[in-house]
C-alpha cells in the first residue's frame, strides 16, 4: 500500500483566497480545523472567545495547505503562526490577544458585536 503525500494549494490560489475572504468578511478566523471540529487549542480558544460575541464568523481550515497559509497570512499580519482573526479586514491577533482583550471587557467592541 503506497500513499500520495498531499503538497497543498498552489500558494497563487491561497494568496487570492486569503485576501478574498478577508475583503469579504466582517470576521473571519483562520484556524487549524473547522468550527466544528478545531483541531489545536488555542485555535479552539480563539473561536470560543470570538463566538461569545459573534456568530457570524468566517472560519478558515487553514491545515488544507498549511505552508501556503502561513506564507499567506504574514502578507496580512506579519505573523506565521495560528489562528489570526481579522476584523473589517484588519488583524486582531490570535488567542491570547483576544482573550486579553476579553479580559479587559474591549472583545465586544472589537468584534463589532452589536
Amino acid at each position: 500500500m503506497s500513499f500520495e503525500i498531499d503538497e497543498g494549494l498552489p500558494q497563487a490560489d491561497v494568496d487570492e483566497l486569503v485576501d478574498e475572504v478577508i475583503e469579504n468578511n466582517e470576521v473571519v478566523l483562520f484556524m487549524k480545523g473547522t468550527a466544528m471540529a478545531p483541531q489545536c487549542g488555542y485555535s479552539e480558544k480563539a473561536l470560543h472567545h470570538v463566538r461569545r460575541y459573534r456568530d457570524d464568523v468566517e472560519c478558515i481550515d487553514v491545515l488544507t495547505s498549511i505552508d501556503e497559509f502561513r506564507a499567506a497570512l504574514e502578507r496580512h499580519s506579519g505573523w506565521t503562526t495560528t489562528p489570526q482573526a481579522y476584523v473589517d479586514g484588519e488583524f486582531v491577533g490570535g488567542s491570547d490577544v483576544l482573550e486579553e482583550l476579553d479580559e479587559r471587557g474591549e472583545l465586544a467592541a472589537t468584534l463589532n458585536a452589536e
